[in-house]
C-alpha cells in the first residue's frame, strides 16, 4: 500500500504518485533549469527591446528576428517553467490550465518553426536576387508575414488539439497528471507540417544560398580590374548581405541541431527509449531559445551596443530611439 506522503493528493485514492527523486538531485535540477529559464527570458527580452526601440533596426530581417525573440521569450517565461513543473512535481493547476498550456506550447513551437522558414526565405531572396530584394522584401511585408505566421500557428494548434479542450482529462491515468495524446492522423500531420516540410524548405534554401555565396566569394577574389563606384557599392552591399547570411546560417544550424532530436525521439519505436530521452529532447529544444540571443551577441555588434544602452538606462533619454548603433 502506498504511503499517503507519496501521493500528489493524499485524500484521493486515484491520485498520482510524486516523482521519486532524491532531494539533492531535485534541488540541483530545479536550480539549473530555473536559471536557464530566467537567462532565456532576460536575453530575449533584450532582443525585443533593442529591435522595438531603435529605429535603425527597423529592417525586414530584424522584424523576423523580433518575432523569433518573442517566441523564444515565451519559451523561457512560460514553457520552461511549465516543463520544470511537469517533470519535477505534481500538476496542481487543473485540467483546463493543462489544456491551455498544451495549446500555448504548440503555438509557440509552430511560430518558432515558421520564423525559421521566413528567415531562410529572406536570406534566399537577399543573396540570390539582391537587385529586387529592397522591393520584394519590405518592413510592411515582413510584419504581415509575421502576423500570418502567428495566426496560422494559433489555427494549427486549434486543429491538432481540437479534442483536448472538450476532454482535457481523457488521457490522464490519475489525478495530478498533465499529459497530451494526439490522434494518429494529427500526429502524422504535425510531423509533416512542423518537421518534414519546414526542415526540407530550410535545408534546400540554405544550400542554394551557400552555393551562391561561394560563387560570389570566388568572383570577388578574381576581380582584379578597376571597377566603378556603383559596382563597388554593389559589392559592399553583397558582402554585408553575405555576412548576415552566415550569421543567420549559424542560427539555423543550431536550431536544426536542437530541433531534430525533439522529433527523432517521438518517432522512436521503442517506448522505453522514447521515455528515457523525452525530457532531454524537450530541454534541448527549449535550450535553443537561450542560444539564439547568444549568437546575436557573438555576431551582431549592433546587439552588443543596444544592450549596453539598455543596461545603462540610456534608452530612457529623449531621442534615444534615433541613436546610431549600426
Amino acid at each position: 500500500m502506498e504511503s499517503v506522503d507519496q501521493l500528489c493528493f493524499p485524500k484521493l485514492n486515484a491520485s498520482c504518485r510524486k516523482p521519486t527523486l532524491h532531494w539533492t538531485n531535485a534541488v540541483l535540477m530545479n536550480i539549473v533549469l530555473s536559471s536557464v529559464s530566467l537567462i532565456t527570458a532576460v536575453l530575449n527580452l533584450l532582443v525585443i527591446i533593442s529591435v522595438s526601440h531603435f529605429r535603425q533596426l527597423y529592417t525586414p530581417t530584424n522584424i523576423l528576428l523580433l518575432s523569433l525573440a518573442v517566441s523564444d521569450f515565451l519559451v523561457g517565461f512560460l514553457l520552461m517553467p511549465g516543463e520544470i513543473y511537469l517533470r519535477t512535481g505534481c500538476w496542481f493547476l487543473g485540467d483546463n490550465v493543462c489544456s491551455l498550456y498544451n495549446h500555448v506550447s504548440f503555438i509557440i513551437t509552430s511560430a518558432s518553426v515558421g520564423d525559421m522558414v521566413l528567415i531562410s526565405i529572406d536570406r534566399y531572396v537577399a543573396i540570390c536576387d539582391p537587385l529586387h530584394y529592397p522591393t520584394r522584401v519590405t518592413v510592411t511585408k515582413a510584419k504581415l508575414c509575421v502576423f500570418l505566421c502567428w495566426l496560422c500557428s494559433v489555427f494549427y494548434s486549434s486543429v491538432i488539439l481540437h479534442d483536448d479542450p472538450r476532454h482535457p482529462d481523457e488521457h490522464n491515468s490519475c489525478y495530478g497528471e498533465c499529459v497530451l495524446v494526439v490522434s494518429y492522423l494529427a500526429g502524422v500531420a504535425d510531423l509533416l507540417f512542423t518537421f518534414i516540410v519546414p526542415i526540407s524548405v530550410i535545408v534546400v534554401l540554405y544550400l542554394r544560398v551557400f552555393v551562391v555565396a561561394v560563387s560570389q566569394a570566388r568572383a570577388r577574389r578574381s576581380h582584379v580590374t578597376a571597377v566603378t563606384l556603383q559596382l563597388s557599392v554593389t559589392l559592399t552591399t553583397k558582402k554585408s548581405e553575405l555576412k548576415a547570411a552566415r550569421t543567420l546560417g549559424v542560427l539555423i544550424v543550431v536550431f536544426l541541431m536542437c530541433f531534430c532530436p525533439y522529433y527523432s525521439v517521438s518517432l522512436a519505436a521503442d517506448e522505453s527509449l522514447s521515455s528515457s530521452l523525452a525530457s532531454f529532447a524537450v530541454y534541448l529544444f527549449y535550450f535553443n531559445s537561450c542560444l539564439n540571443p547568444v549568437i546575436y551577441a557573438l555576431f551582431y555588434p549592433w546587439f552588443r551596443r543596444a544592450v549596453k544602452l539598455i543596461v545603462t538606462l540610456q534608452i530612457l533619454q529623449p531621442g534615444s530611439c534615433e541613436a546610431n548603433i549600426l
